[in-house]
């Protein structure tokens, strides 16, 4: 089994489910200890046992400064370190424009572009210099994307956080790249339409997809795995797409 990552310590935020699960049983499977985070604390507890005992679940918000700062208090406390960092934690909904809110935008642009810049920048004296940093794009920073407009711009928003941070950090050796996922069968993708509508929004944008099927969350976590690890040490500033050939189309 591989354990290129033996002795690293990782923070996956919004690692409770989906995408960043997927990422954290990966990178708990290639030998690192890893700590999850995310809001519901039943969801945390189930998924900290499916990783294993290399998990830790930290209830905390990513979108809140005194959740991020007990949170680096205590990987502090319990681990001294950390060497991977994957700014997952995110979301959306569907809105036209002409029918955005302040709600909704201050609500996405809370948590994908607020909590990402404060989810690393609070995280600076934990990290090891030539430590890895992983931040959740999307497809949708290069697309447009009907009704998905403000959660496409925040997308964006953190695709030029990476090429940014990358310079910012580079004195330290500290690797900043994006992940840009195409469609994964995911809760949140499922979520953005009623129960009855879920199977058609899977077939419809599968059918979008060159490879001809969604992405399993499984797909990423492998693709963050090799972004912590040394096999990508001279990788930075990039966005990886993940999607199955979508973005390409």
């Amino acid at each position: 089994m591989n354990k290129s990552l033996e002795g690293k310590v990782a923070l996956v935020t919004g690692g409770s489910t989906g995408i960043g699960l997927g990422a954290a049983k990966e990178l708990a499977a290639q030998g690192a200890r890893v700590f999850i985070t995310g809001r519901r604390q039943a969801e945390l507890d189930a998924a900290a046992a499916d990783i294993g005992p290399n998990a830790t679940a930290l209830r905390a918000d990513a979108s809140v400064m005194s959740d991020l700062d007990a949170v680096y208090a205590q990987i502090s406390r319990s681990a001294g370190k950390l060497d991977i960092l994957f700014a997952n934690a995110g979301g959306g909904d569907m809105l036209p424009l002409g029918a955005i809110t302040e709600e909704h935008f201050d609500r996405i642009f809370g948590t994908n572009v607020r909590g990402v810049l404060f989810t690393v920048q609070k995280a600076l004296p934990l990290l090891t210099d030539g430590a890895s940093v992983i931040l959740t794009s999307s497809t949708t920073s290069i697309q447009g994307t009907a009704n998905f407009s403000v959660y496409s711009a925040s997308k964006a928003a953190v695709r030029n956080f990476a090429r940014s941070w990358a310079l910012d950090l580079k004195a330290r050796g500290i690797r900043v790249n994006a992940i840009s996922p195409g469609p994964i069968r995911t809760p949140g993708l499922g979520g953005l339409v009623p129960d009855e509508a879920r199977q058609g929004l899977f077939d419809f944008l599968a059918s979008q997809v060159p490879l001809g099927r969604l992405g399993e969350a499984s797909e990423i976590g492998k693709a963050v795995a090799f972004l912590a690890s040394d096999a990508s040490s001279f990788v930075n500033g990039i966005e990886l797409f993940v999607d199955g050939g979508m973005a390409q189309v």
